[in-house]
C-alpha cells in the first residue's frame, strides 16, 4: 500500500492512488492567501498540478503578492478587477486570466457582487503565494 504524500498547501486534500473525482462540495475550504487574501474555497494538489474553486466576496480580495509558480484563472461568476504586473485587467464570466511565475498582482471581487473562479497552478509550489513588500 503505497502513502500519500502531505499537501503543498496546509488543509488541501492530497490526490491519492485510485482517487479521479472530488466533490468541491464536500472537499475541505481553505484561504487562498492566507496573510493577503480573502479568497476561499476547496482545493485538490495532484503530483504536478494544484485546482482549487475560489471565492471573493464583493468588494473584498487579495494584496500584491507572487508566486514562484504560474497560475490560471477562468472566471465563472461576478467581475474580477486585478493588476498584473502593472496592468490593469476587468475579467468577467467566461475570461481565463493568466498570472506568470514571480510576477506581482492583485485582485478582488466588484463591488457589485461576489467573483467565483476556478485556478490551475503547477505544483512546484503551494497554493499560497508571498505577499509583496
Amino acid at each position: 500500500m503505497s502513502s500519500v504524500p502531505a499537501p503543498r498547501t496546509p488543509g488541501a486534500k492530497r490526490a491519492g492512488p485510485g482517487e479521479y473525482a472530488f466533490d468541491f462540495g464536500t472537499v475541505e475550504k481553505i484561504m487562498g492567501g492566507p496573510d493577503y487574501s480573502t479568497a476561499h474555497g476547496p482545493c485538490v494538489e495532484g503530483d504536478r498540478m494544484i485546482v482549487g474553486l475560489m471565492r471573493m466576496k464583493a468588494g473584498t480580495g487579495a494584496e500584491p503578492h507572487s508566486h514562484p509558480n504560474e497560475q490560471w484563472l477562468y472566471i465563472l461568476e461576478g467581475t474580477f478587477e486585478a493588476v498584473i504586473d502593472g496592468k490593469r485587467i476587468e475579467a468577467k464570466p467566461g475570461t481565463v486570466v493568466y498570472i506568470p511565475a514571480n510576477t506581482i498582482h492583485a485582485g478582488k471581487a466588484s463591488s457589485g457582487g461576489d467573483v467565483v473562479f476556478f485556478t490551475v497552478k503547477d505544483g512546484s509550489h503551494s497554493l499560497h503565494g508571498i505577499k509583496a513588500t
